[in-house]
């Protein structure tokens, strides 16, 4: 293989990980529903994917495949980090407790910090009382909310943790004391 080839196949690998990461953020933006930047993501992976398919069936050998197929599956693996990192979303956490002055402590915290907070007796497994403390965060956020857990004391508790699209009304879903 000639130099040319090889850096050919170094740009192949590098240009197809960042169209699979746009791809990848394109997937996630679609599936929250934020549309906007979607269509200027969908515009740019088009035009780099005709260029490189173009590249790929003019060129003899699998060498080509194997870049793309290699730059695909890195640009998913850097494409899910960044999409850990912004942690888009909405989450509805319900904490279930046995002790009733802890949920009382958390919820009373969490409200302190600013969260829209419902706590309410509930039925566990065998009909023995438990204690439901419902909360409302962005995922962003959930760490602090592992944080308040843990100032409570409330260590492994159990949690109903469901995506939401949106919230509307007087439901508050980001923490409004500064952090």
């Amino acid at each position: 293989m000639t130099q040319e080839i090889i850096l050919t196949l170094i740009g192949m690998f590098l240009i197809t990980a960042f169209t699979n990461i746009l791809a990848t953020l394109k997937s996630i933006l679609l599936a929250k529903n934020i549309m906007n930047p979607v269509y200027l993501l969908v515009f740019v992976d088009a035009i780099i994917f005709t260029t490189v398919l173009g590249k790929i069936t003019s060129s003899e050998g699998i060498h080509f495949a194997i870049a793309y197929a290699l730059g695909r599956t890195l640009g998913v693996f850097i494409g899910g980090k960044i999409e850990e990192r912004l942690a888009l979303g909405i989450l509805e956490v319900d904490i279930f407790l046995n002790n009733k002055n802890k949920m009382i402590q958390i919820a009373e915290r969490l409200r302190y910090e600013g969260y829209t907070v419902n706590n309410f007796l509930a039925r566990g497994n065998n009909g023995d009382r438990r204690y439901k403390v419902e909360v409302v965060i962005k995922r962003s956020e959930f760490k602090v909310l592992e944080n308040i857990m843990a100032d409570c004391d409330i260590t492994n508790p159990t949690l109903k943790i469901k995506n939401l699209n949106k919230v509307g009304g007087k439901i508050t879903d980001t923490r409004v004391k500064a952090i």
